[in-house]
């Protein structure tokens, strides 16, 4: 419109100076009919959803294309992504945001993260049916709302390694030539999964196993996909990952090359999304975070994020989920400890990574 006005009615420089436009009314009546012709355009414009998420969610054979798909199909609306490195990116953008982000939806912190995440003040309440969650050992959270769960374990090469890991004791004093990829803790929540596990099976000793196993550690990436794509890449024969993640392979690939170590203590994940308090649209945030635990998203969850489902889906899981680990003892701090802790424990392990 700007640029539209400036072509009809330029300024005129006279003597060095700008010379005021002066328009005639035939002109402006024309201008003001030209405007609101152009109204309706912008009425019919559809609301913009906008969801902040982590990379592989959004990847191009993650979730977020088909969720965005299906949830545009019903809510006459715009789904937009916008995407980080990973979980706890997503936090600490936020953080970093405040008032002035322009999410309405944080989707992809988990339940280590959500007692830090609501003392930001960041995000707001919901009402959501109940009944509709089934996650192990319940879910009761008014703001932060599952889409899915996982534990985390050692995912290895059958190719590479004849004697997986049975116990994290396994893991932490096993071969030194035998690498794993894991990922960091500051940036990632599978990497603060790892530092939740080993703290919570080791306690005070934790610094010095950490200690042990970095010297079978390969790499620390910021986030899942780069360590998993190292994995698949042959650079190392382990990596930090889920015991969802062998069904990627045997689904997609029709191979069964790649395991999840059997250990019977495990620590659990569960990813959840959120409405920001200064959404300009909460009627559709909230009717988003409701089609989150209907089959039109959950579907999406096994085959696309290759984790388990927290809803009902419209069919029933595949074999090679129902075949996947199971752990006899589910490991998980409360979320206040998490927050209370987080840096302490990072702050030991930078300390024992930095001896190794």
């Amino acid at each position: 419109m700007r640029e539209t006005f400036d072509a009809l009615f330029p300024l005129t420089n006279k003597g060095g100076g700008v010379m005021p436009r002066i328009l005639p009314l035939t002109m402006l009546a024309a201008l003001a009919a030209f405007a609101g012709a152009s109204t309706p355009a912008f009425a019919d414009e559809k609301p913009v959803l906008t969801v902040y998420t982590y990379e592989s969610f959004n990847a191009e054979w993650g979730p977020g294309p088909l969720v965005k798909e299906a949830f545009e199909a019903e809510c006459d609306c715009t789904l937009k992504f916008v995407s980080v490195a990973d979980g706890v990116a997503l936090l600490n953008r936020m953080k970093l945001e405040g008032k002035t982000s322009q999410a309405d939806i944080v989707l992809g912190l988990d339940n280590n993260l959500t007692y830090e995440a609501r003392e930001t003040g960041l995000f707001a309440p919901v009402s959501l049916p109940e009944g509709s969650i089934n996650i192990p050992g319940g879910w009761s959270d008014d703001t932060f709302i599952p889409f899915d769960y996982g534990y985390f374990d050692v995912v290895y090469d059958t190719e590479s390694i004849e004697t997986p890991p049975t116990s994290l004791d396994d893991l932490v004093n096993g071969p030194k030539n035998q690498k794993i990829v894991i990922e960091d803790p500051r940036t990632s929540t599978p990497g603060l999964g790892m530092l939740l596990w080993m703290k919570s099976v080791y306690g005070d000793e934790a610094a010095g196993k950490w200690k042990s196993l970095s010297k079978r550690i390969l790499t620390v990436t910021p986030g899942w996909s780069e360590a998993y794509s190292l994995f698949t890449d042959g650079e190392a024969p382990m990596v930090l990952s889920y015991t969802t993640s062998p069904a990627y392979h045997e689904i997609a690939e029709n191979s069964e090359r790649y395991k999840a170590a059997d250990i019977d203590a495990l620590y659990i994940q569960v990813e959840v999304a959120a409405m920001t308090e200064n959404t300009d649209v909460p009627e559709l945030a909230e009717r988003f975070l409701a089609f989150m635990l209907t089959p039109g998203f959950q579907d999406t969850i096994p085959t696309h994020n290759w984790m388990m489902p927290a809803a009902k889906t419209s069919n029933p899981l595949p074999a090679a989920f129902e075949n996947a680990v199971k752990p006899t003892k589910t490991l998980q701090f409360s979320p206040k400890t998490v927050a209370e802790n987080r840096q302490a424990w990072i702050d030991e392990w930078l300390n024992a990574m930095s001896a190794r």
